[in-house]
């Protein structure tokens, strides 16, 4: 599989895909679209960047991995495993966020075979796109006995699921955004339908995966960078460090 170091992460992003449930997608827990966190990540990008980045939400709400999963007959269609190309290859993202498992989880598929359908997925994009892809952890959640048949899932059965998530980002090259440590399992932070995360949770979820690119991705500063390389401050500081080594560019 393609590695990190075989996309260019020197540069800002231009396309970000994100591939996803009903998280993703929003539903009425949110108050807005703009609530939901991929958007709120896009605009944390747009902030910093000279150009937006443009933005492809393919959440489907109610969304397996795969037609193997056991909640595939009672899910919306089609699986991620089902449309993939289409909605994320043919885009060509730059940043790929791969974020399933949820409803797998919470239906008790294997998790040898989520894995396998997860990986397909992400292998496939890398070879036709080279994006920087960020697999995302299983979110937080309160409700495990509920809405059959996404009814059979655990903690523990999560943490299995996020353990196999963050092996697969080493072994692929990619970045695991470990979404459910950011939300401290904090029930606070979970809507009362005990599934999706309230406005508080989407702000945590987006800004883990901000600090993730920004901390692994210099491309984001390029702009900021040359902003603040054209400033007074800049200019004072440099006089005052009396020959003091010059801090190396990203």
């Amino acid at each position: 599989m393609n590695t990190a170091a075989e996309h260019d992460c020197s540069q800002p992003f231009q396309r970000l895909a994100i591939l996803g449930e009903s998280t993703v997608e929003g539903g009425d827990w949110v108050t807005t679209r703009a609530d939901r966190y991929a958007d709120i990540l896009v605009q944390l990008i747009n902030r910093v960047q000279a150009e937006p980045v443009e933005y492809i939400n393919a959440g489907i709400g109610a969304s397996v991995i795969s037609p193997r999963s056991p909640g595939y007959a009672a899910s919306r269609k089609p699986s991620a495993l089902e449309r993939y190309a289409e909605d994320v290859i043919a885009a060509r993202p730059d940043l790929f966020l791969m974020a399933y498992g949820l409803n797998d989880m919470r239906a008790s598929m294997p998790l040898d075979l989520f894995m396998e359908d997860l990986e397909t997925i992400v292998r496939d994009v890398q070879q036709a796109c080279q994006p920087l892809v960020v697999l995302v952890s299983v979110y937080h959640m309160t409700g495990y006995e509920w809405y059959p048949p996404f009814d059979r899932g655990s903690v523990a059965a999560t943490q299995r699921y996020n353990a196999a998530l963050r092996e697969l980002a080493a072994r692929s090259g990619s970045l695991y955004a470990d979404v459910y440590d950011a939300e401290g399992r904090a029930d606070s932070v979970i809507h009362q339908d005990g599934v999706h995360a309230n406005e508080v949770g989407n702000l945590l979820i987006a800004h883990k995966i901000f600090e993730l690119l920004a901390t692994h991705c210099p491309g984001l500063s390029v702009a900021v960078r040359e902003r603040d390389e054209a400033s007074a401050w800049t200019a004072s500081t440099r006089k005052e460090r009396h020959g003091g080594i010059e801090p190396l560019d990203p």
